[in-house]
């Protein structure tokens, strides 16, 4: 049987370099696992101890509504005004989701069908290149490229959009980004939205990593920017800014008739994510307003811990200023091998655990990703590691 939709799936390289983790581990081997970015400090214990309380009330176990209680809409605009200033309705301008991937997803769903085309960074977070093509529209893939710098994607967005045919209706951002860390100022934002305003291109920006930032810099929301409303969306999720993972709660929200087309069409797919996750995110949102910034601290130290490590260890990568990950350039003296090659060997010659960035995408072969989901300790545990294992950065 032919299955549609995933054809053409190209295998989750990852998985490879989890498999060769786990084999290391059987045999005895301390590997300090630095790859898939799945944060390790807990939730808000008021989170939890919400949770507990409303699923202990046998009201809560019915159907919820699939776009959100209203209190917790409600928690998302006074979320937005205080963190950017954004005046948000609740009732028309912000949708629940359950986790961001999945509100990307189906967002796709409504904004494209076959024959269409999207713009996407490369490399990128699968989904951003993926969603596209599960709504079975094709992809413009534009590098990304690295470092503080997101104006050159805005750049190329543009140009690209410009030169291609059909013209894109939808361009997919992501700052700050994942993997590459690359960052992006309000105005170059602001001049994207001027952009999109003139030639009805619907903006997505997934602001995972809203609260994750370092020295002092803080991301902007496209929503800041005058006309968003017009033309963008924008998910913001508590996975990584309140290291609420397992929970699967993400917003969307934004141009009102993006968010009633999804409203619409999520009530034929679910009915909302578990009503106790719902009233325990709408109390962590509305009481715990300093975890964001607490879990942030904890992530500098530890990219401090890793770029400063491979600095000692003859290993040069950019100091990101935002996620919770270092993308790294593979050294020079090992640049012929390739991203899984490159990675595989850590694995064996330093026990150490990476992504391989072309499973971000052809643009990412020439890196290899970090996640900071290790403390200090181990963290300087692996960097000695690369030290000793790639001998040939000591010549």
């Amino acid at each position: 049987m032919d299955f549609r939709r995933i054809q053409g799936l190209p295998p989750y390289v990852f998985t490879i370099i989890d498999g060769l983790k786990v084999e290391a581990r059987r045999a005895g081997r301390d590997v300090v696992d630095l790859g898939f970015g799945n944060p390790d400090l807990p939730s808000p214990q008021i989170a939890v101890d919400k949770l507990a309380e409303a699923a202990h009330n046998t009201r809560n176990h019915r159907y919820s509504s699939s776009r959100g209680i209203p209190k917790l809409r409600e928690a998302v605009a006074d979320l937005y005004m205080r963190r950017f200033g954004v005046t948000l309705d609740p009732e028309r301008e912000i949708i629940s989701t359950i986790g961001a991937k999945e509100g990307f997803s189906h967002l796709m769903w409504v904004l494209l069908q076959p024959g269409d085309t999207a713009i996407v960074p490369t490399p990128s977070y699968p989904i951003h290149i993926w969603g596209p093509y599960f709504a079975g529209a094709s992809t413009l893939q534009v590098p990304v490229g690295d470092g503080d710098d997101g104006s050159g994607y805005i750049d190329r967005v543009i140009e690209a959009w410009e030169l291609g045919a059909p013209k894109p209706r939808v361009v997919v951002l992501s700052f700050p980004h994942n993997p590459t860390t690359t960052t992006v100022e309000l105005a170059d934002l602001q001049r994207l939205v001027d952009w999109a305003r003139e030639r009805d291109v619907a903006l997505v920006h997934d602001l995972a990593y809203a609260d994750m930032c370092f020295d002092g810099w803080q991301p902007p929301s496209i929503m800041q920017c005058e006309g968003a409303k017009e033309v963008a969306v924008e998910l913001y999720s508590l996975t990584k800014s309140y290291s609420m993972a397992g929970w699967r709660v993400a917003f969307m929200v934004g141009r009102t008739d993006v968010i009633a087309a999804l409203t619409q069409l999520k009530s034929y797919l679910d009915y909302g994510t578990f009503q106790p996750i719902q009233i325990a995110a709408t109390v962590t949102l509305n009481e715990a307003h300093e975890y964001p910034a607490e879990l942030s601290r904890i992530y500098e130290s530890r990219r401090n811990a890793l770029v400063d490590g491979l600095s000692r260890a003859g290993w040069e990568i950019h100091r990101p200023r935002g996620t919770m990950f270092a993308w790294a350039r593979i050294p020079e003296p090992y640049a012929e091998m390739g991203s899984i090659e490159f990675a595989t060997h850590l694995i064996r010659e330093c026990d150490v655990a990476v992504s391989p960035g072309v499973g971000f995408g052809a643009g990412g072969d020439d890196f290899v990703r970090f996640a900071l989901i290790e403390n200090e300790h181990r963290i300087g545990q692996a960097t000695r590691s690369i030290k000793r294992g790639l001998t040939r950065l000591q010549g």
